[in-house]
Parts: C-alpha cells; structure tokens; sequence
C-alpha cells in the first residue's frame, strides 16, 4: 500500500484528523469536539483522537500503520505538556513515529513555505512560537496572566463584561457594552451577568462568546470597545516584535502567519492596527492570514518528517483550497465562530 501520514489539528472548539499519501493525495478528514487537555484531560484528548483515527482510517481503505503521525494542539503549551500527549498517543500505535506540537507550528506551517518565522494564534486565547531558520524555536508558556498574557476571545469576552460593570456602577465611562453584553445572554444589566457568573449559574468560558458583541461595538463607534480592540492589536504586534528579537534573524524577510478565528474575523479596525504594528516593528515581515487551514500545516509538517512535503506542498494545499472541502465542514456557531482555534 503507498505510504500514508497522520495529522492532526486540536483545537478549543474542535478537531480534525487528516490521512494524505505522501504524494500529498489527502485520502480522508474525520472532526470532532475540541480536545484541549486543560479541559478534557490527557485520555480526553486521546479518545476523541481515537474516535476519529478510527473513522478516518474505515474511510481511507488504510490498513498499514503511516509513516509518521503530527498531533497539532491546543493546550500543549509547555514541553512536559508535549512530552505527557506524545507518550500516550505514542501507545496506541496509530503510527510508526509520531510528534505532538503546539498548534501555533501549524499555522506557521500552513502559511509559510519558508518553514520559519513567527506564529501568531488568536481564537480563544493566544499564543506565539517563533522558528528560526536554523530550527531553533522561541516559545511562550501561555498560561494566561500569570505569564503575562491578555488576549482572545476569552480576555475581550472578559473585558466587555468588566466595561458594562464599570459603567453600571459609576466607575467607568458610558458604553453601548452596558446593554449588548446582558442583552446577548437574555439579561438585563451586566450585573446580572456577573452574579451569573458568581453563582455558577453561567460559566466563566462562555464569556468567550462576546468578543462578537466587542467587535461589532467597536465598528458602532463605541470607544470603550474600540479601545479593547486595539488593546488585542497592540498585543499581537508585541508578541511579534518580542518573537523576533529572541529569534535574532537580522533584517532579512521573515514570515509572520497570523491565525485563529480573531485573525480571520476580517474586522478592519482590528486588522489595520495590526498590519501598522507590525510595519513599525518589523519592516522587514512578511505578513499572512494563510486561507490554508490548520489541518493542512500539520499534514505538511508530518511530511516534512518524511522528506515528501516539497514534491506534495502544491498538491495538498490545492485540495484544502477547493471549495468542495469547505463546504463539507461543519458551520460553526455564529456566537462562537469569531473565536474558533481551528
């Protein structure tokens, strides 16, 4: 049988697993549920993975373990965290090797033909990986502010809800946020929310789901949302700015992929404070929201193991740009789609 690759993107809200030959003829995707280890835990993680090896292996006709296996995820943050997933994915022998990463190396892969450069992911959370053109990466923990993280869905879903308090009670400026943010949970006043919240009655993660309520607030004029807007523009172009000087790689053209349902939200205030940062800091970047999805990075990467990916780039890209591919994916939620990891 020709040999295969394994890949997979795990992301908050969802996951998908890809079969491709090594000429890069991708032969099934199987998707499921998000399976983040901080939310589903190790064997979590593994059995959603399970589940859809097995589905797309029945599709594939595939019989024989493939070569190399990519797992791509959300919540692999540290390398213990990569080390503990590579363990327990490496017992089930779905492949001959496997590798697990972060999911920011996919959409570094997914956007860069270089192989190098810096990695932004922005849906739910965010993070950044750098990879210099000698292999060495820079990497950040992600563990959300206690390293020095703000931003995503859940820090601008956060950020509204604490808006609409402040102008609530006094403490803050006026702000459409005040009755958009209970609004869009049935609600009355952000107070509400809040107690919600406290109470357990609503939970913390679905604050998530206003970074739509912020965006469009912001495209309304409101300031108090333009302003959180551009607090998640400014920490993009920090991250990048941070990336490159550890990476050290001087003034030559270095890829800088931009990813996540909040980069690809295709909001104009958002994108041109963005697109300005990163000019300021970096003349030299070469700045891409790639349309190539994830999936496909992480298909690249396991044949960059194999040494197939130069002579297949071109094959499997075009088939994750056809349109019959999209439209076989699942239409996310509209309230959650904006922050969608993969």
């Amino acid at each position: 049988m020709t040999a295969t690759v394994l890949a997979v993107d795990g992301g908050n809200s969802n996951t998908e697993l890809a079969l491709a030959r090594v000429d890069g003829t991708v032969l099934a995707v199987a998707r499921g549920p998000g399976s983040n280890q901080h939310r589903v835990g190790i064997d979590g993680t593994v059995a959603i993975v399970a589940k859809l090896w097995e589905q797309a292996a029945a599709e594939a006709g595939v019989h024989e373990r493939p070569q190399h296996a990519v797992y791509v995820l959300a919540g692999a943050d540290v390398p213990e965290e990569e080390a503990a997933l590579e363990t327990a994915f490496a017992a089930h022998h779905w492949a001959q090797t496997c590798r697990v990463r972060n999911d920011t190396i996919a959409v570094l892969r997914s956007g860069s033909e270089r192989g190098w450069g810096v990695a932004i992911v922005c849906g739910a959370g965010i993070n950044a990986r750098g990879v210099a053109p000698d292999g060495r990466e820079e990497r950040f923990p992600a563990l959300g502010a206690i390293s020095g993280d703000w931003g995503g869905g859940g820090d601008l879903g956060l950020g509204a809800l604490s808006a609409a308090s402040r102008a609530e009670d006094g403490r803050g400026p006026a702000t459409v946020l005040h009755d958009t943010v209970p609004a869009y949970f049935g609600l009355r006043r952000p107070s509400d929310v809040y107690g919600a919240v406290y109470r357990e009655e609503l939970s913390h993660s679905r604050l998530v789901e206003l970074a739509p309520v912020v965006l469009a607030a912001a495209d309304a004029g409101d300031e108090v949302a333009a302003a959180l807007v551009d607090r998640l523009a400014k920490e993009i172009v920090d991250f990048v700015r941070a990336t490159l000087h550890r990476l050290d790689v001087g003034a030559q053209p270095v890829d800088v992929v931009l990813g996540g349902g909040l980069m690809h939200a295709r909001h104009a205030r958002l994108d041109a404070a963005i697109d300005a940062g990163v000019r300021a800091v970096a003349p030299h970047a070469v700045l891409c929201r790639p349309d190539t999805p994830p999936i496909a990075g992480a298909l690249l990467l396991a044949l960059d193991h194999t040494g197939d990916a130069a002579a297949a780039a071109s094959t499997l890209r075009g088939q994750f740009a056809d349109d019959a591919w999209r439209a076989a994916r699942p239409a996310p939620d509209t309230a959650t789609a904006v922050v969608s990891g993969g």
